[in-house]
């Protein structure tokens, strides 16, 4: 059933278009399946007197409220770009995910609350053959709605549907432990139902702060994966013609819209065209083949000229001694530029740097003035 609602929702004309009627789909799926949830789930607790499926039932109308932002965010991301967002709207979807990453943490609070009154108080149930059924069914039901909030959320690339699948996860989980500890608690006369839901409301809560971590990360801007930048440079590294490059920046605005700038080092022999020809080619394979709006910067290099080459190949061997990578490199009359690409935890300053390289290159190269530009950014180090 969920495969067929998939392959209708995925038929569209572009990923945009795509990616709003997944979300939308979703969204909805999400608000039916849990009221239901929430209504059976209230009645079984009213029915067996237990505060731990009557807060179930209550995380699930929390659930629902959850649906109805992410069908909110989705239609918010969908809406083109305009003169106040250049970039589009498709980040509004992380503010969902934002969004119900506190509501599952505020659910999980109150889970908390309710489930200490009922250990310091706690009173006897009433469970019945249909109070489990009803657990039973229910989990079934989460079971479900998590795996179709995966799959789509691995169709469109959403955190704000993994996040919603994880959710349906937590919830399945919390069920079962309140369905056991009912069994538990009719079978011995054993109240542990306050403790049962003290220990998944914890979990709840971690779960919650997790989700909310990984949608500030994406607002603010994230390192891209190892994945996509081992994609890059291998598309990259399919130009034989090329030097070098380095310096790549990579800004995303949405699952859709990334963009990325990079040098490109090209023989500074070249003229014009044959250099502008060949970054075309670059973009046009960044933008077809990995969807990533690139824009390349060319740095003319040397090679060949044997003075600077003599030089480079001095200077590569200094830095080496410091497990250094550099690039940029230049020799204009009497002094030597380029740009060092420091590790993540440097153990000398820029300046003590600077100065042992300086060092360095007056002893084993000459009197060059040396100009060295510190590069904390390119995402290409290793």
């Amino acid at each position: 059933m969920f495969n067929k609602l998939i392959n209708q929702v995925t038929i569209a004309n572009n990923k945009e278009e795509r990616r709003q009627r997944v979300g939308v789909l979703s969204g909805r799926v999400g608000l039916v399946s849990n009221l239901f949830l929430f209504g059976i789930k209230l009645v079984a607790g009213l029915m067996s007197g237990s505060i731990s499926i009557v807060t179930d039932a209550m995380n699930n109308l929390g659930d629902s409220a959850s649906s109805v932002i992410t069908l909110l965010g989705f239609r918010a991301a969908s809406k083109p770009a305009d003169k106040e967002h250049p970039f589009g709207h498709e980040r509004s979807a992380y503010i969902s995910g934002l969004i119900i990453s506190i509501i599952i943490i505020y659910v999980g609070l109150q889970f908390l609350s309710t489930s200490i009154n009922q250990i310091m108080h706690p009173t006897p149930l009433n469970t019945s053959t249909l109070v489990f059924v009803l657990l039973i069914v229910s989990i079934v039901i989460k079971v479900l709605q998590g795996q179709f909030y995966r799959k789509m959320a691995k169709e469109i690339q959403s955190n704000t549907l993994q996040n919603s699948a994880q959710d349906s996860i937590n919830d399945v989980y919390i069920t079962t432990m309140v369905l056991v500890s009912s069994l538990v608690e009719t079978w011995t006369g054993w109240q542990i139902d306050g403790y049962a839901g003290a220990l998944l409301s914890i979990f709840i809560i971690y779960s919650g702060i997790q989700a909310i971590r990984d949608s500030i990360d994406d607002l603010l801007g994230k390192r891209p994966s190892k994945v996509e930048i081992r994609q890059m440079k291998d598309l990259l590294d399919q130009y034989d013609n090329i030097v070098g490059y380095h310096d790549l920046l990579v800004h995303s605005y949405g699952p859709n819209q990334t963009f990325a700038t990079i040098h490109i080092e090209i023989d500074d022999s070249w003229n014009l065209t044959r250099a502008h020809h060949l970054i075309d080619c670059i973009e046009e394979d960044f933008k077809h083949k990995l969807g990533v709006e690139l824009v390349c910067h060319l740095d003319p290099i040397a090679i060949q000229n044997e003075h600077d080459t003599a030089i480079y190949r001095q200077v590569k061997a200094i830095l080496k001694d410091f497990n250094l990578k550099f690039h940029d490199f230049k020799v204009e009359h009497q002094t030597i530029l380029f740009d060092i690409v420091l590790p993540d935890n440097p153990q000398l300053t820029d300046d003590a740097l600077f100065m042992q390289i300086e060092q360095k290159i007056h002893e084993q190269i000459g009197n060059y003035e040396v100009k060295i530009i510190f590069d904390r950014l390119d995402l290409l180090k290793e």
